[in-house]
């Protein structure tokens, strides 16, 4: 494998550059003939902490480079965390990456065959929303996601989470809320959708993703839900991470073009 690390992707008048770190497989050719898919991954961290370097502990150093091994290019992305802008600014960040990757990948002498969104915890719900509304991507993974802001526990506490990252609590913004759910953008011709959910979780409850997957499919599209029995959030509890993330990969797999 590969790694190239700190690769800017945007600049943002007034803020850090953001960038990213690209993993890709050793076998690709440095001549740009090359075509791969690639997958962005978008960290968790209740948009507020967490970064490109670190992803989840359960599955450690080895979460990109098993994704490097299944055939995939890897963007590990950074973007702006609500302590430095609220929203939209995350979910901007989240299609700016996937709109610069190809161009990204060009000049390391890759091409980007298609493009996938993979995060977990908030960085599922801003993989989920970006694919929702304009970014054109050919599958998404979702773990554990936030998927409607409106109805998260504590809707009237500017502490939690949902709050520092609209800028308010939800219920003194309920547009906003709305605006920045992924389940308040579900459409028939959705791109192809993994949600997995861990049937224990007190951190982000599992309704949130059962609830999105019923309204992707009453719109008319094809998610797959899997509930993890005995997981909470990150997986802790669940019998065999490793086979999640395999489980995963096989589900973005049928949907690589030749």
């Amino acid at each position: 494998m590969r790694r190239f690390d700190g690769v800017e992707y945007a600049v943002i008048p007034g803020f850090r550059p953001l960038e990213l770190d690209l993993h890709l497989p050793d076998a690709v050719s440095a001549a740009g003939t090359a075509e791969v898919p690639v997958i962005v991954h978008v960290h968790g961290g209740g948009w507020r902490r967490g970064s490109r370097r670190h992803p989840l502990p359960r599955l450690g150093e080895d979460f990109y480079p098993a994704m490097v091994r299944a055939g995939f290019a890897v963007a590990a992305i950074d973007y702006r965390l609500s302590g430095e802008a609220t929203y939209p600014a995350a979910a901007d960040d989240v299609r700016a990456a996937v709109a610069a990757i190809a161009e990204v990948m060009a000049s390391h002498g890759v091409g980007a065959r298609q493009v996938f969104l993979w995060g977990d915890s908030a960085g599922g719900h801003l993989a989920l929303l970006a694919a929702l509304t304009g970014s054109a991507v050919a599958g998404v993974v979702a773990w554990f996601p936030v998927t409607d802001l409106t109805t998260m526990p504590g809707p009237d506490d500017p502490q939690t989470r949902e709050a520092l990252f609209l800028g308010a609590p939800a219920a003194k913004m309920p547009d906003l809320a709305r605006e920045a759910s992924p389940i308040h953008h579900v459409r028939a011709d959705a791109p192809p959708m993994l949600v997995m959910h861990g049937d224990s979780d007190t951190m982000v409850p599992t309704a949130q993703s059962v609830s999105f997957a019923a309204a992707l499919t009453a719109a008319g599209a094809s998610p797959q839900l899997v509930i993890v029995p005995g997981a909470s959030h990150f997986w802790d509890g669940a019998a065999d991470v490793t086979a999640l993330q395999q489980q995963s990969l096989a589900f973005l797999q049928r949907f690589v073009t030749s």
